[in-house]
């Protein structure tokens, strides 16, 4: 008698569309793309606004707070995407410390070579976060089925 009101509470009609976690609707689930996105771009920001502790950065800091912002989206877009197609978490830790070095070595060339290690460092240290966030959290998004 049990077993039969627990069934009846779980009971599916046919044809219903399978319940996943990301459509069950009590957890929160992002792509890793837009994972990455979010999380790039607000750890970006952080970067940019950090420039307001050295004060020689005053003159720049729409630029220091843009080009940070900026970096960090696209960074957090590239994981995103990369750490859909590598499944491991050292893999997505080094592409993530690769893609945030590559995207801040653009900076610097922008910017100039005397602040090398200061936009090199948290860029990578960007990237390490954000590809920890999309391979821990982030859930795969599946390609959209082509109805034949």
């Amino acid at each position: 008698m049990r077993s039969e009101v627990a069934r009846k509470d779980v009971a599916v009609e046919e044809g219903a569309p399978k319940l996943t976690a990301r459509t069950q609707g009590n957890a929160m689930s992002l792509g890793k793309p837009m994972l990455g996105l979010a999380v790039g771009g607000t750890l970006g920001l952080l970067d940019g606004l950090s420039g307001f502790l050295e004060p020689s950065l005053a003159p720049v800091m729409a630029g220091v707070i843009t080009s940070s912002l900026l970096k960090g989206l696209v960074a957090g877009v590239v994981i995103g995407y990369v750490s859909q197609k590598l499944r491991s978490m050292a893999l997505g830790l080094l592409a993530g410390a690769a893609i945030g070095g590559l995207l801040s070595l653009v900076v610097i060339l922008w910017a100039g070579m005397a602040s090398f290690w200061d936009i090199l460092l948290p860029g990578m240290l960007l990237g390490v976060i954000v590809g920890f966030s999309t391979q821990k959290f982030g859930t795969p998004v599946e390609a959209p089925r082509v109805a034949r």
